[in-house]
């Protein structure tokens, strides 16, 4: 199982549609506080679709709880400092890839402690960055590839579309 780390979220939008991915993906979502909304409030619930409830998350007070509930993990940090691209890194089932609130990101004192696993996704220099639900599942998805996409279905049903009788 995948884990997402979501810091300080702001917007509760995001992080219903990065909720659905994990549920989806079979990730575990990782909430640090404090939270920039309710996790009662309609939007999270509307974003979430009827997959919320299904969500595997846990709720943490701060960065320090965090850490003293997960020790010595290893954790890829996602920000647009980095000079390692996502897909340079190995993920090792089971990792940890930690996101930063939508207007500020992942404070640098955290990066610093974890230069050599902080990743960026490519972008135009004009651009300042991604959506984070966008993001979390651009990276969320290539370390389920790296690894398999074990435990997921490989195969869909291709259903042909009748073109005869459409006008």
């Amino acid at each position: 199982m995948m884990n997402i780390v979501l810091y300080e979220p702001e917007m509760p939008l995001n992080t219903g549609n990065i909720g659905r991915t994990c549920v989806a993906a079979g990730a575990k979502l990782h909430l640090i506080g404090p939270l920039g909304f309710r996790l009662d409030q309609k939007e999270i619930r509307r974003a979430g679709l009827d997959y919320w409830p299904h969500l595997d998350y846990e709720v943490y007070i701060d960065w320090q709880d965090f850490q003293e509930k997960h020790p010595g993990q290893k954790i890829y940090m996602a920000t647009t400092k980095a000079y390692q691209v996502y897909t340079d890194v190995k993920y090792e089932p089971g990792c940890y890839i930690m996101f930063g609130p939508e207007s500020r990101g992942i404070p640098e004192e955290i990066l610093v402690e974890h230069e050599e696993t902080c990743v960026r996704i490519p972008m135009l220099e004009e651009t300042r960055s991604l959506n984070l639900a966008n993001s979390a599942a651009v990276i969320l998805y290539e370390a389920l590839r790296q690894n398999g996409f074990e435990n997921m279905q490989k195969t869909g049903q291709l259903h042909r579309l009748s073109w005869k009788n459409r006008k």
